[in-house]
């Protein structure tokens, strides 16, 4: 009999300190296998993959462009703010309210330009670091946008982050570490390390730009919209690429041979860019930027996917575990919503209480089982007295 007693005080003991794990990791919220396997994670993780696809598809093009000794990284952004101002510049430029074009350029026109401007640097500096350190430092270094996003995110959007979330950043991360090591196997430190140290000091500064771009984006998309965004991004975007592009790459244009090739090449670029602005939004209104950005990671393995089969890169087994990885990172981050620090913690506590009384119920129906008046009274007191906590919460 005591030992029985004593197995069932060690069993409710591990349930309880596990419970209190599971608080502490993903808050007071109870979760099941149905709170985890929702169609809303399931959705989360297909439109993360398309995005990284879109990313894929921009890689492969400029690769085949930079085969064909084209390498002009501001006409290509040009053309995709180009595409972004014909269309939604135009719906915004037709819209009526408050919330049309002349209110928003008179107000805001300001913050706009300032934030086309960090998009259209930020893809700029990436495209020179290629030019100064290899592949390996930009895969790695470029994750440098995520725990920068996060803390800025937690400043300026008020975000709160549990500890699974990361943890889950972590596991992430080390799906990149497996690619960059597969990539080391496999040969494939492609890139120039000339002047090493200004390639990465370029990456570090194209990851705090991107990170403070899509800041920008996920507060407005959350609480403006979509298409002003992509609107002022497209008018702004177009100016700014524009006089970059006159300046950096005036000798570069004209000497480009327009075959069918190439126009085709440029074509499919621009649509994937368009596609990655325009659905982008979409998965971050829906979850987060800094989710976006876990999903991304795979991009650079659908990228190596598919130079397997059309730049001939050997294959690593790593490849797959790499993927794995950062796949079961993003579905952790995306398990247990996060929370901002406007939202009341009042509602955490109390659920918190209601925890920890079930945990103290548990502990006197354990006493229960022992047949022991007294313990018995005591037991049916301190819940009620713990009920009575509870319901005047």
């Amino acid at each position: 009999m005591d030992c029985e007693v004593g197995e069932n005080s060690f069993e409710h003991g591990r349930l309880g300190t596990l419970r209190r794990w599971g608080r502490f990791l993903c808050g007071p919220r109870n979760l099941t296998f149905k709170d985890v396997l929702t169609w809303q994670l399931c959705k989360t993780i297909v439109m993360g993959q398309a995005l990284s696809m879109l990313i894929c598809g921009t890689a492969v093009t400029c690769q085949y462009l930079a085969n064909a000794g084209v390498e002009t990284p501001m006409l290509q952004s040009f053309l995709n703010y180009t595409l972004l101002l014909l269309t939604y510049t135009l719906v915004l430029a037709f819209r009526r309210g408050e919330n049309n074009m002349v209110r928003i350029l008179k107000t805001k026109w300001w913050k706009y330009f300032l934030m086309a401007l960090t998009d259209v640097e930020a893809n700029y500096t990436v495209v020179k670091a290629y030019q100064y350190t290899t592949l390996t430092s930009i895969q790695l270094l470029d994750c440098f946008v995520i725990p920068v996003l996060m803390v800025l995110s937690w400043i300026f959007l008020k975000t709160r982050y549990r500890p699974l979330h990361v943890i889950a950043v972590a596991v992430c991360l080390l799906g990149v570490g497996a690619m960059v090591g597969a990539d080391l196997l496999a040969g494939r430190d492609q890139g120039s390390s000339s002047h090493v140290l200004l390639g990465d000091g370029l990456v570090l500064v194209s990851a705090a730009l991107y990170a403070v771009s899509n800041v920008c984006q996920e507060y407005t998309v959350k609480n403006l919209s979509r298409v002003e965004f992509l609107g002022m991004m497209g008018l702004f975007g177009t100016l700014i690429s524009g006089v970059q592009m006159a300046i950096f790459e005036s000798k570069a244009v004209p000497v480009i041979n327009w075959n069918l090739k190439i126009c085709v090449l440029f074509v499919a670029y621009t649509l994937c860019m368009y596609g990655l602005y325009s659905f982008m939004p979409v998965v971050v209104k829906m979850t987060s930027a800094t989710a976006v950005n876990l999903s991304l990671l795979t991009a650079d393995l659908f990228s190596l996917f598919c130079g397997m089969f059309l730049f001939r890169y050997n294959f690593s087994g790593l490849y797959i575990v790499s993927f794995v990885v950062i796949t079961l990172g993003f579905i952790m981050f995306n398990i247990v919503p996060t929370s901002t620090a406007d939202q009341s913690y009042s509602t955490d506590d109390r659920a918190y209480h209601l925890a920890s009384s079930a945990d103290v119920q548990q502990d006197g129906d354990l006493v229960v089982d022992l047949g022991q008046e007294n313990q018995d009274r005591t037991g049916s007191s301190h819940k009620a007295h713990c009920n009575g906590l509870c319901s005047q919460k």
